[in-house]
């Protein structure tokens, strides 16, 4: 265990962010410093979130594809948590204040009913009540996005924004193709079985590692279950979607222009729809958990591969 003053680590990668700032110097400059250190961090940096009035919302898994654990040189996968004020519905506009954002596909599973690991594939599947198509937006605090697995883990393994688009079929989630695009040029493609051969399995893997922590996964939680390609970045003035399957379900953001930045810092919105869709909130909130009341609900019971 390194000496590191885990709430002012915390303090200090908070200040940064709402400053629009990144940091040069890593955490893990300090000697010693544990994976266990950089929960601890993490940690804070929730409880820091919390007291300014955010609601837990569910979990997000970190380089659970090959794909980026390769661009990001991560060896093992990680995960943080969500709040409310991250969920954005599709198509959205992104919040002021990203740093360095950065967009991946990835699909979203939303927890029918309380689950402790260890679990199975199986189990997962039958715990969930429904399976979303989703972008992540990835915003490290870290400079260039240049970190170790333990600084990525402390800044909450890049977490930002989560885009919640439709509702996806569960028949053969593994073999759901994706194809991501920037300004409507598919840049990248993959299938969901690049999320840990299937996206229940690293839902299975969370939740044996929140029973380590006395914790489960939670009735409305949201797992966003890894990248199934690369990140790309979202720079002002463009857009970035994805399309799951035949193309019938897409998630989509897009980024102001940089001199309409100061018309979007929207931040969390408190008991009031804007006008439009672009950068509202999701639908169906309430009391700090998605009782997402618009969404079909039922077991998701597709074959696991």
């Amino acid at each position: 265990m390194s000496e590191l003053d885990y709430a002012a680590a915390a303090r200090a990668l908070r200040s940064a962010r709402r400053a629009g700032r990144t940091l040069d110097v890593l955490l893990s400059s300090e000697p010693g410093l544990s994976l266990a250190d950089a929960y601890r961090v993490q940690d804070q940096m929730t409880a820091l979130r919390l007291a300014g009035g955010e609601r837990r919302a569910g979990w997000k898994l970190g380089y659970t594809s090959a794909v980026m654990r390769a661009q990001m040189g991560i060896e093992a996968p990680n995960f943080g948590p969500l709040t409310d004020a991250m969920l954005l519905e599709s198509p959205a506009l992104l919040p002021g204040g990203a740093l360095q954002p950065r967009v991946e596909p990835e699909i979203g599973l939303r927890l029918g009913r309380r689950l402790a690991g260890p679990c199975s594939v199986s189990d997962v599947l039958a715990a969930c009540d429904a399976a979303l198509a989703c972008l992540e937006v990835v915003d490290s605090v870290w400079s260039g996005y240049r970190f170790t697995l333990e600084d990525n883990t402390a800044d909450g393994s890049s977490a930002a924004w989560v885009v919640v688009g439709p509702v996806l079929p569960v028949s053969d989630l593994a073999a759901l193709p994706v194809a991501l695009s920037v300004d409507g040029e598919v840049v990248e493609s993959g299938t969901g079985a690049a999320a840990s051969g299937h996206p229940a399995s690293g839902a299975a893997w969370l939740a044996e590692q929140l029973a380590e922590r006395g914790q489960a996964l939670e009735p409305g939680d949201l797992v966003i279950t890894g990248a199934l390609t690369s990140a790309h970045p979202l720079e002002p003035g463009h857009r970035i979607s994805a399309s799951f399957g035949d193309g019938r379900w897409l998630a989509e953001v897009r980024r102001a222009a940089a001199g309409l930045r100061s018309l979007c810092r929207t931040g969390r919105v408190r008991g009031r729809q804007p006008a439009g869709r672009w950068g509202a909130p999701l639908p169906g909130w309430a009391g700090g958990r998605a009782c997402w009341a618009t969404i079909p609900t039922g077991p998701c019971r597709g074959s696991a591969r």
